[in-house]
């Protein structure tokens, strides 16, 4: 790829002529359900727990385990070692990096641990947090607060939009003293996005790192880390890129990779050169290990190129106008609580349904084969405990879905509120 900077890489739809000459994407629901088996099984709207994975996602893992089967897995692994690097290559074009910025992981949760620690390893640093952080996040940042006396600040919502306040924030970075601000671009309790991109312009004005959680936006918005201006971005496969469970990735600003040493060196990023000394690998590979599923590293190949092939303006559309959809028709039923921000322009919906459990919906959906999920306050206590509601339904909704599947979630609720009448 080419050595161009990351802001570089950032095109102006407005003076590109490339760009507005592309005409515009459209998506094929039909075509996605096709290739996509558990689409006819059920009411799939759980895209932002595991979405379902295409056909051939699943045929490049079971058909790597074969190759293992037969030949044992060091051997399997150097016979698609060139398709492994190719991963690299998808990612990298997926989210507007190169390939050397990019480390692969089992889950987002151990990209975030790994990278957040090497971050605030050089020393006494204020820790910014948005409330939308997920609960594993959460924890990590405040274990490295009790254990260090980092100073742990959680960001101030703006009550017009329940999103990072970003007068606050510009305040707070403006006070001094070195900062890393942590923001989920998607939460887990809501449909909130979070304007990352401001967030990143306000971080590198005042000298602060960056870190984005995008395990519930990649695959499911526009994502493009020169734009966002963060220094880190971290993701999960299973989630709305449709890949196989155990991945996710992570990509490493070029300018603050160098700087960063994981706290873990692993023979997969490191040589081990004399009896005290080592050296690390020059790309993000530095933060891998050894060990992991190269057949799941496949499937996340094969999902990666799916979702470019697809098109990101067209499945965001898709989705946020469906999410729209089953947002402002659980508005108008009585005795239901939307409990998204107003602002919420995703995928993803929240809402609780008067004098019922959010347990006892879901179990009330599942037994009419519609999948979704609840979220306690457990999850999201900077956000669902701030806002002072127990748990939510969650529905999630992917390019397989379509107006049946929000019309089977709409008639359940239905009869739970006659009932609950």
């Amino acid at each position: 790829m080419s050595t161009e900077s990351v802001a570089d890489r950032v095109s102006d739809p407005a003076t590109d002529p490339a760009q507005e000459a592309m005409p515009a994407q459209t998506l094929d629901v039909a075509a996605e359900r096709a290739r996509t088996p558990g689409a006819t099984e059920s009411h799939h709207l759980n895209a932002a727990g595991a979405a379902l994975p295409t056909a051939a996602v699943v045929d490049a893992v079971v058909g790597h385990l074969r190759l293992e089967e037969r030949d044992g897995g060091y051997e399997a692994a150097a016979a698609v070692a060139d398709r492994v690097d190719a991963v690299y290559d998808g990612i990298a074009d997926l989210v507007g990096g190169r390939a050397s910025e990019i480390a692969l992981f089992d889950t987002a949760t151990t990209g975030l641990r790994v990278l957040v620690d090497a971050l605030v390893s050089g020393g006494s640093v204020r820790l910014l947090v948005s409330r939308s952080a997920y609960v594993s996040h959460a924890l990590h940042l405040m274990t490295h607060a009790r254990r260090t006396g980092a100073e742990l600040e959680i960001l101030p919502l703006d009550p017009a939009t329940g999103a990072v306040d970003l007068g606050a924030l510009e305040t707070t970075l403006r006070a001094g003293g070195p900062a890393i601000v942590f923001v989920a671009h998607l939460p887990t309790s809501s449909g909130l996005v979070e304007p990352v991109t401001e967030i990143g312009a306000l971080a590198r004005r005042h000298g602060a790192r960056f870190v984005v959680d995008a395990t519930q936006s990649v695959g499911h918005l526009a994502v493009d880390v020169g734009a966002i201006g963060c220094d880190v971005l971290v993701t999960t496969g299973r989630k709305f890129l449709r890949a196989p469970r155990g991945t996710a990735f992570a990509w490493v600003h070029p300018d603050v990779l160098p700087v960063l040493e994981p706290t873990a060196p692993d023979v997969r990023g490191a040589a081990w050169t004399a009896d005290r000394e080592w050296t690390l690998a020059a790309t993000a590979r530095r933060f891998e290990t050894w060990e992991h599923s190269v057949a799941c590293r496949l499937g996340l190949g094969v999902a990666v190129r799916e979702t470019t092939e697809r098109g990101i303006d067209a499945t965001a559309a898709h989705l946020v106008s469906l999410g729209a959809s089953l947002r402002e028709q659980l508005r108008e039923r009585a005795g239901v609580t939307v409990r998204d921000p107003a602002s919420s322009a995703s995928g993803m919906v929240t809402f609780t349904v008067d004098g019922v459990d959010p347990a006892e919906v879901k179990i009330r959906l599942a037994a009419a084969r519609v999948r979704v999920v609840t979220v306690p306050a457990s999850h999201g206590r900077w956000d669902l405990g701030a806002r002072g509601v127990p748990a939510v339904v969650r529905a999630s909704v992917h390019v397989y879905n379509d107006a049946a599947d929000v019309d089977a979630l709409l008639t359940v609720v239905d009869a739970i509120t006659r009932e609950a009448r």
